[in-house]
């Protein structure tokens, strides 16, 4: 899937407005699944540190809430605004709740699923905090669930992607 195509797939953010990965002017953007009922959720943290870090050079976290891994992510926008908000300062934009897998899965997650990981595995998403970076020049980097926001393989594809873009 090219660029373009990916970054118009449209998709609702937290009040409802349709959006693309477009909408956020970003040339990197990271695709992340979140919830804030898992072990994982600390990793807030770490995507809220890029965003802070990256943000002014055209790069933006992007989370959609995902209730499809036991129930992880049961509350409305609101209640997930809210925690976002008054527990980790997250400033990216969080969208509305999508399925990731399935064959009710979001537009934007099929298409992102069709990206291998560094082990060369595609497919499903496997749980909570699975990462992907899209690039402006339309290629995708996948990062499992347990792979911190901050670990140096994915801050180097940032800084790569940032450096690609001429940013």
């Amino acid at each position: 899937m090219t660029e373009t195509t990916l970054r118009q797939i449209p998709f609702s953010d937290a009040e409802g407005t349709a959006k693309t990965l477009d909408d956020y002017g970003s040339d990197v953007v990271l695709v992340v699944n979140v919830a804030s009922k898992c072990g994982l959720t600390p990793q807030y943290e770490q995507l809220e540190q890029l965003q802070r870090e990256y943000g002014d050079r055209g790069f933006s976290v992007v989370g959609f809430p995902c209730n499809q891994f036991m129930g992880q992510e049961p509350g409305s926008m609101e209640q997930i605004l809210e925690f976002c908000s008054t527990t980790y300062g997250v400033t990216f934009p969080v969208n509305g709740k999508v399925k990731v897998n399935g064959r009710n899965a979001h537009e934007l997650y099929k298409a992102l699923k069709q990206t291998s990981d560094a082990g060369g595995k595609a497919g499903r998403v496997e749980w909570n905090f699975e990462k992907f970076l899209v690039s402006a020049d339309g290629s995708v980097q996948r990062f499992r669930p347990k792979q911190k926001p901050d670990a140096p393989e994915i801050v180097s594809a940032i800084e790569d992607a940032l450096a690609a873009a001429g940013r």
